[in-house]
């Protein structure tokens, strides 16, 4: 048996709110629509069934055995309809209670813990599960809906990308890390080519000061001599304090290690900015829980430009 298209879950709801107030007036105000829309609703709905609900006493609607067993399973329909429509949207990681953000190590300092902050604020009842890895893994979870919207160096890849929108929260200078006792420590700036015959480490490709430090390096025309990769930004902070070698790091992460390394400018020549945003996927731009974080990036945004 096919199902009639005039059959529809709106024709249902309409049929269910006459039979709470028993009153097509009243109906209609629960409705925001007219009695006469409400009767034509229901006429439509017993064409689609082919059978009637109502016995007619002159303007009154009389219900009839059908119209309470359709009540009942009505009910139940537009019920199951509810919790489909919400588990359907969940899945796709829409308005969920769970909310993925991804992030790069290094704004684990800051910036991640005054936008988590303000989320849980805006958002109280959410579960916010922090990812943590480098530009491209971070990108690709995204793209493969893994997470809901990361905290990224922005780059072509994130800014060009037709699936995926942007918002710019600021800018960072790289600098030169050096341990306290290091003999560039009490320098106002540095030449990066002072340090050609020095031991650097560097994070693992795929990072954004992995990508940035390789641009530097290249306009002070050498090869940099990596004494060792790591994969997260704290460790390569441990190794520069132990004395290891040198790294060239955004200036977000000053506060970590302030005792220990010191971040010194690079000459002008070397000057290269990273642009902090977060990006996510242009379907997805509707979800509440998404529209919330971008709120408090705005205001997080704009606070960095009062300060």
């Amino acid at each position: 048996m096919l199902i009639d298209e005039e059959l529809t879950l709106k024709k249902i709801e309409v049929f269910l709110a006459f039979m709470r107030t028993g009153n097509l007036s009243r109906a209609a105000a629960q409705l925001d629509t007219s009695a006469v829309s409400v009767h034509r609703a229901i006429h439509s709905l017993e064409s689609a069934l082919r059978c009637p609900l109502f016995k007619h006493e002159g303007r009154n609607l009389t219900p009839l055995e059908s119209a309470y067993v359709l009540e009942e399973r009505g009910r139940k329909m537009i019920q199951d309809m509810l919790d489909t429509v919400r588990l359907t949207r969940e899945a796709a990681g829409f308005s969920a209670e769970r909310f993925k953000l991804g992030s790069l190590y290094s704004l684990t300092v800051k910036t991640v813990p005054q936008l988590i902050m303000g989320l849980k604020i805006r958002r109280s009842e959410l579960n916010i599960d922090l990812i943590l890895g480098s530009n491209v893994d971070l990108f690709y979870k995204l793209k493969n809906i893994e997470l809901d919207a990361i905290l990224v160096s922005l780059d072509d890849a994130s800014v060009g990308d037709p699936d995926c929108e942007h918002l710019p929260l600021f800018t960072d200078d790289i600098f030169l890390a050096v341990p306290n006792d290091s003999p560039f420590a009490q320098q106002a700036e540095v030449d990066l080519a002072d340090l050609r015959e020095s031991t650097f480490i560097t994070l693992t490709a795929g990072f954004a000061t992995h990508r940035d430090g390789g641009r530097i390096f290249q306009q002070a025309g050498f090869e940099p001599k990596v004494a060792m990769q790591v994969n997260d930004i704290f460790t390569l902070l441990s190794m520069v304090s132990s004395g290891v070698g040198y790294a060239l790091l955004p200036e977000r992460i000053a506060a970590v290690y302030e005792n220990r390394v010191k971040l010194i400018r690079l000459q002008a020549l070397y000057h290269l900015q990273q642009h902090i945003g977060v990006v996510f996927l242009k379907a997805k731009q509707r979800d509440p829980n998404l529209l919330a974080l971008l709120a408090e990036c705005r205001l997080y945004s704009r606070k960095l430009e009062e300060a």
